[in-house]
């Protein structure tokens, strides 16, 4: 019987083959290593784990993330306001912590927690009210998530001018 060694196994001489090298053949030239000139181009553009911890980035495209800075309410506005310092972004991001900052505030005056518990007689009307402002957030939300999404710099009436002063400050 005629058999053909397996890949990488020893030839009957000891001598190992490489993959698809019949016994006797000659064996290919090993591939050409780069010098160590040419080497390092490669090797400095390889950020090093150290250099990754210095820089912390998002890595998110500027309609992106100023999108999310909607997405939580004023909490995810003051996480990007902190985080990310592109103006785009920061302008987004202190329109949320103003719009829904000032939302939260209502929330609370109207809840129980303030109003509920002086004038408890006016209960079904707070209640509305509670509503309202949580549609009126929702919506808001969204809206805004979109307009941010699509590159538009919306302008909320009060909360505009602090969201530019804060999209200046280099925080």
């Amino acid at each position: 019987m005629n058999q053909t060694p397996p890949a990488n196994s020893a030839s009957p001489n000891g001598a190992e083959l490489r993959p698809g090298q019949l016994d006797g053949a000659a064996a290919p030239a090993p591939p050409k290593t780069a010098t160590p000139a040419e080497a390092e181009p490669r090797a400095a553009a390889a950020p090093t784990p150290a250099a990754e911890q210095k820089h912390f980035s998002l890595h998110l495209a500027e309609n992106v993330a100023a999108a999310l800075s909607y997405l939580f309410g004023w909490i995810s506005g003051l996480i990007f306001l902190l985080v990310d310092r592109r103006p785009y972004v920061r302008y987004h991001a202190a329109q949320s912590v103003m719009v829904f900052g000032t939302l939260s505030v209502l929330l609370l005056v109207f809840g129980d927690f303030f109003l509920g518990t002086f004038l408890p007689q006016a209960g079904g009307i707070l209640l509305v009210l509670r509503r309202v402002v949580e549609i009126v957030w929702l919506v808001g939300a969204v809206v805004l998530m979109l307009k941010a999404s699509s590159g538009e710099r919306y302008r909320v009436p009060y909360a505009a001018p602090e969201a530019e002063r804060a999209a200046k400050a280099k925080g």
